[in-house]
Parts: C-alpha cells; sequence; structure tokens
C-alpha cells in the first residue's frame, strides 16, 4: 500500500459495485466512487432510471447491471457479469433497500416480513454472494443504516407530518446491518476484507423537501442545523472503500449532522 496520501485515496484501478445506485443516495455515493478513479457498477431493477441519473456523467466509467436483491439468482448473476467483465471485485456497497408498512400500530405481519426483508435479508444475501470475489484478492464491504437504527425516532417532529413518520420494522431492520458489520468484520478480516456501515442522519428525498415545514424540523433538531446532501456522503464511501481506511473494519461512520449526538 503507498503511503501517498493522493494514492490512499485513489481508487484508479478498482471495481466497485453500489446497489440501488441510482437512487437519492446511490447516485451521489456512485458518482463519488467513480471521481475517485473507480470502475462503478450500478445494481438495480430499472436501466431506464441508470441512465436518467448518469447520461450527464459520460466521462466516468459507470455501467449497469441488473439486480433485484430480493432474488438470490440476479445478485449471483450480477456478480458473475462483472466478474467476467471486470477480472475482479473490490468494492461492495449495499445501499438498496425495500419497504411497505408504516403507522407502528397496524403494520401487519406481511408488512413487517417485507420490510425486515428489504432492509436487512437482502444486506445479508448480498454479503454472502460475493464474499468468494473478494477472498480472491481481499476488498470492501460498506453497509448503509440510518440513524434510526440507533436511536428511536424524535415522534414530536413527525406530529403535523405523519407520512414521514419511519416505521419500526425499518429502524428494528438498520440496526440489524450494524451488527451484521461486526459480526462479518470479525468474520472476514483474516481475508483482507474490511466490512464497515455508513449510516446517514437525515437526507429527505426531493420529493419530501417539497413539505418546508417538516424540513423545518429537521434543521431545528439537527446541530449543524441543516438537513443533509447526498454529496455530503461522497468523502466516506471514497475513504472506506479505499487504501485509506485499511486498518478499520466493524466500525460505524455516522453522518447525520450531529443528530445522534444530541
Amino acid at each position: 500500500m503507498s503511503s501517498n496520501l493522493t494514492d490512499m485515496f485513489s481508487l484508479t484501478g478498482k471495481v466497485a459495485l453500489v446497489t440501488g445506485g441510482y437512487g437519492h443516495l446511490g447516485t451521489a455515493i456512485s458518482l463519488g466512487l467513480a471521481e475517485a478513479g473507480a470502475t462503478v457498477y450500478v445494481l438495480g431493477r430499472s436501466e431506464e432510471k441508470f441512465r436518467e441519473a448518469f447520461d450527464q456523467h459520460a466521462g466516468l466509467k459507470i455501467a449497469f447491471a441488473y439486480c433485484d436483491i430480493s432474488d438470490t439468482a440476479t445478485v449471483a448473476a450480477a456478480l458473475a457479469q462483472v466478474q467476467q467483465a471486470e477480472g475482479r471485485i473490490n468494492v461492495l456497497v449495499n445501499n438498496a433497500f425495500y419497504s411497505k408498512g408504516q403507522q407502528p400500530e397496524h403494520v401487519t405481519d406481511e408488512e413487517w416480513a417485507y420490510g425486515i426483508d428489504g432492509n436487512l435479508n437482502s444486506v445479508y444475501r448480498c454479503i454472502r454472494e460475493v464474499i468468494p470475489y473478494l477472498k480472491q484478492n481481499g476488498g470492501r464491504i460498506i453497509n448503509v443504516s440510518s440513524m434510526y437504527g440507533m436511536v428511536s425516532p424524535d415522534f414530536s417532529i413527525y406530529d403535523e407530518s405523519p407520512a414521514f413518520l419511519n416505521p419500526p420494522h425499518y429502524g428494528a431492520a438498520k440496526a440489524g446491518v450494524l451488527q451484521l458489520t461486526r459480526y462479518f468484520a470479525c468474520y472476514l478480516g483474516k481475508h483482507n476484507i474490511t466490512v464497515n456501515a455508513v449510516t446517514p442522519g437525515p437526507f429527505p428525498s426531493e420529493q419530501v423537501q417539497q413539505n418546508e415545514g417538516f424540513i423545518e424540523q429537521l434543521q431545528r433538531k439537527n446541530p449543524l442545523g441543516r438537513i443533509g446532501q447526498p454529496d455530503d456522503l461522497k468523502g466516506a464511501f471514497v475513504y472506506l472503500a479505499s487504501d485509506a481506511s485499511s486498518f478499520m473494519t466493524g466500525q460505524n461512520m455516522v453522518l447525520d449532522g450531529g443528530w445522534t449526538a444530541w
């Protein structure tokens, strides 16, 4: 590993996979890795959404591979496709999720199971399937959790905006992602595979940002007095994917503007 600082943060020659890499946060994550020099494969179900997200970034090495994180067969096929095309996989970012059901007292058994599957089980599937590839040369796994995997919602914020309340199975699953991170960091360390998590705080989507009253509530709650912007995440993912973080594993990088510091 080079001791030159620029080289330590460079991802040139690395192949990185980002599940859900064309979404609100996923786009910034994918762009950040590509801007640092990586060849990035965005794993998702919609090539149309991929093109919409990246058509203006033709100079970067970003490609699409079909993958449905609810289906092991498509996860395996996507990894095999990248391995065949590139000869290696160096980084996996588990960013995609799916969920349904919201009201704490009325989430059905089916909704609960679906949300746990989409936020936790799917992360395990992707970790399990990528391990054989990363064992070849070492690598990085970066899991995306949430501040609500660490703390409960401040329910007063949602009194006037109940539609935006995070459901209980989301936080429970995201807490599970942090434990998966610690578990596999210890399990895979001997193979020179690091496993870390990034925990975003308030990063509401563009649609949610249309509700100015709710955004003001989030801003007042946060020590930095603002919501997160997707580009605020780029540095953390580049660091965790690069040689600069080679001695860091089993950890959780919290990017929440101070939300969990209260």
